[in-house]
């Protein structure tokens, strides 16, 4: 699924768009609450977005390449907003882990801003949504 911004759209200050993704996010958490699994909350949130004209890419493929060699691993990114990454994920708690894996995908896709949240908490302001910088 993709929505594409429209021609006569300006373009968000940085600040302001992971605000309007993060809204987005609340809104399809206020309406499910916790305890659906990640895809539910992503094709939920997919199309809150293109609801409120926000531009993403859903299941963006991750091209990985080492040393000259390209790896086909089947990665895919949760949503790529205009160059932020924004990792779903519907956890009893954050591990470490999954920041690492927002990290590596920054690096790998050269985004600088990335957002992780997740939908398995009370209350998604209160611990889950992390935003992180490359």
């Amino acid at each position: 699924m993709k929505y594409v911004k429209p021609a006569n759209q300006e373009d968000y200050p940085e600040e302001e768009l992971t605000g309007r993704i993060i809204g987005a996010a609340i809104e399809v958490h206020k309406n499910l609450g916790p305890g659906l699994l990640e895809s539910v909350y992503q094709v939920c949130l997919a199309r809150e977005m293109s609801l409120r004209k926000i531009p993403f890419e859903a299941e963006k493929q991750l091209p990985i390449t080492y040393k000259g060699l390209s790896v086909d691993g089947g990665y895919r990114m949760d949503f790529l907003v205009e160059g932020k990454v924004v990792e779903l994920k519907a956890v009893n708690e954050l591990a470490p882990i999954h920041f690492a894996q927002l990290l590596t995908y920054l690096k790998l896709t050269n985004s600088k801003v990335g957002l992780l949240i997740n939908f398995n908490v009370n209350v998604l302001t209160e611990g889950g949504v992390r935003r992180m910088a490359n």
